[in-house]
């Protein structure tokens, strides 16, 4: 099965490229998300994270 789908992916011409896009795609992604937390304000981090425990806005059914 994987000896024909090698074989009929080696025919088409530029997909070699589909790999590298997929790579920089995911590296990016994972290096904003970095930089994001990294540079996160201490403040936002600590509201967000108190927002599950927040019962005032919660009604009752």
């Amino acid at each position: 099965m994987l000896k024909f789908v090698k074989n009929h992916m080696e025919s088409i011409s530029g997909i070699e490229i589909y790999p590298i896009i997929s790579l920089l795609i995911f590296f990016i992604f994972f290096v904003i998300l970095f930089w994001w937390v990294v540079t996160a304000k201490k403040d936002y981090i600590k509201t967000v994270s108190n927002i599950p425990l927040d019962n005032q806005n919660q009604t009752e059914l």
